[in-house]
């Protein structure tokens, strides 16, 4: 390295807090996007014939409720974290938490306008089916909640602290898993109630969820208060910004966050309002039928990739303040350090996760929904679209990080367009999968555009970025024959209609998978050269050496 001492002191400073944050962040979307699929496994079970249109109505209700929480946060808890890593790295802690402050009154107004406009909304946007009012109206109670939760997040992540985040995220999901399977089991199999008042109880376990959520990190934030008064106390003080100005810098850096955070469920809802006239185009079939076949790629498939996606979402949320803070310090070698290192590091977690699922989609898919041959099918697929979903997501946040807003937004623009355009065709000719070719299509064109814009802003080591990523994709194209291969030996023991014996496969499949990928990327020092740390320890307890 030929940076100064300072520099490469920075620079390693920087990646292990990339590592660190991505851990934490990565630990606690994987265990919660676990916990938040768990409800489904007993569904088909307690809800027989009608666990499809429960599940079509519980997914419907979510992808609106989605883009009402985005709005509803007005994307500030990142622009949050971004602001207070620059006040930060300028020792203006005290600048940095009055906006903290002022960010909560703003967010518990934000939550109560929200509320209440989903809660009225409900039957517009029910689009005439009378089953889809009280699941939205049930979903407006965790909006007066989840803004305060979101900012108290937004808060701790910039101060590059991730544990707190990843830990409320936990204990949300166990509240709101708890709560709903409970209430499910109870209408459906107790009082042999309406699967409707079931659905409806499950999405206002989202609520129960974030009041969890937001003791913990309030508990935190007391536990804590102590070292935040000693920071800004030193504080320089040497800049003066009012109320005011605060507030507008904070929601002129959210506008980009809300677009951006909105925008795979923007992509969704396309597909919600536009997959059943389109498919009546082309096949004989009734709304009944469509909704089942919505719900193999909306519901079931999404619920399921929703695991790694979060992987990019993590590092998409720890890349924003590390971004920030270097682009305070007018690094160019820093930061053209940190964005190879975060796509590779993306590269590495992310693909052999998305070719591991899809190896694993039959075994996995029966687990949580019963034997499916389409809907197996479509989960591979949705396996592969995660990638780029995924890709959007960390090139989105990284150039946030680094003030492109317009740059983020303007792609993004483009990716819709490519969305729309490509939805009629993409139907036509693939039917079911054609929601999730158009996705492809539209996220593949944005995240190309942004990596050619990183690379002609800041001029990071293309050669280095592809040799790694050729390294991944090849060790991830092993691990998968691997993976797959033993899945269909294990299928000439084991039942694939079986929900139980699918858990041997699973667990006997992706040890065997992961351990390759492992092993292979610990031999050639690939893991080494990502990680930025030396793996010999993990070497020598495998004796790779």
């Amino acid at each position: 390295m030929t940076n100064s001492p300072e520099t490469g002191t920075t620079d390693t400073s920087s990646q292990s807090k990339m590592l660190r944050g991505s851990a934490w962040m990565t630990a606690g979307s994987i265990f919660s996007r676990i916990l938040g699929a768990v409800y489904v496994i007993p569904w088909p079970i307690w809800f027989g014939t009608n666990f499809l249109q429960a599940n079509t109505l519980f997914a419907q209700g979510y992808q609106i409720y989605s883009v009402f929480l985005v709005i509803s946060t007005a994307g500030i808890p990142g622009a949050l974290s971004k602001q207070i890593a620059r006040y930060n790295e300028m020792n203006e802690y005290a600048i940095g938490h009055r906006l903290f402050k002022k960010s909560l009154f703003l967010m518990m107004a934000m939550g109560v306008l929200s509320a209440l406009a989903l809660y009225l909304l409900a039957p517009i946007l029910s689009a005439g089916d009378p089953r889809m009012v009280p699941v939205f109206r049930s979903l407006s109670w965790p909006l007066l909640v989840i803004p305060l939760l979101s900012i108290m997040r937004g808060f701790f992540q910039g101060y590059a602290e991730m544990a707190p985040s990843a830990i409320s995220q936990f204990i949300e999901q166990v509240a709101r898993v708890l709560y709903m399977t409970v209430s499910a089991f109870m209408i459906m199999q107790v009082l042999h109630g309406d699967y409707v008042k079931a659905v409806t109880q499950a999405t206002f376990a989202a609520f129960i969820g974030a009041t969890a959520g937001l003791l913990l990190l309030v508990f935190y934030y007391f536990k804590q208060k102590g070292r935040f008064d000693v920071l800004i106390a030193g504080s320089n003080n040497a800049i003066e910004v009012s109320t005011t100005d605060l507030l507008k810098g904070i929601v002129r850096q959210s506008i980009p966050f809300i677009i951006i955070d909105a925008s795979v469920s923007l992509v969704y809802i396309i597909d919600q309002y536009t997959f059943k006239p389109m498919m009546h185009d082309f096949v004989i079939a009734n709304n009944h039928q469509l909704g089942n076949l919505y719900a193999l790629f909306a519901a079931n498939a999404n619920k399921l990739i929703s695991i790694t996606v979060s992987l990019a979402t993590a590092m998409a949320v720890t890349a924003i303040p590390l971004m920030s803070a270097a682009h305070v310090r007018g690094n160019q070698k820093e930061l053209k350090h940190q964005i190879g290192s975060t796509i590779q590091l993306f590269s590495f977690v992310m693909l052999p996760a998305a070719c591991g699922m899809a190896a694993v989609a039959g075994p996995l898919y029966t687990l949580f929904y019963g034997y499916d041959a389409l809907g197996i099918n479509v989960l591979q697929y949705s396996s592969y679209i995660s990638i780029l979903l995924g890709l959007f997501t960390v090139l989105g946040a990284m150039l946030q990080g680094l003030y492109q807003n317009r740059m983020a937004l303007f792609y993004l623009m483009i990716g819709f367009i490519v969305k729309i355009v490509a939805q009629y065709p993409a139907i036509y000719f693939f039917r079911v999968y054609g929601p999730l070719t158009s996705t492809g299509l539209a996220f593949a064109t944005s995240s190309i555009l942004m990596l050619i814009a990183l690379r002609r802003n800041y001029h990071f080591d293309v050669l280095q970025t592809m040799r790694r990523l050729a390294g991944v994709l090849i060790f991830s194209g092993i691990m998968y024959i691997v993976t797959a291969g033993a899945v269909k030996l294990l299928y000439l023991v084991f039942n694939p209609y079986s929900r139980l014996q699918s858990v041997l496969v699973l667990m006997i499949s992706v040890g065997l998978g992961a351990g390759v990928y492992a092993a292979l990327a610990l031999k050639t020092r690939l893991a080494d050269f990502v990680l930025g740390t030396n793996m010999d320890r993990f070497r020598r307890k495998l004796k790779l050496k």
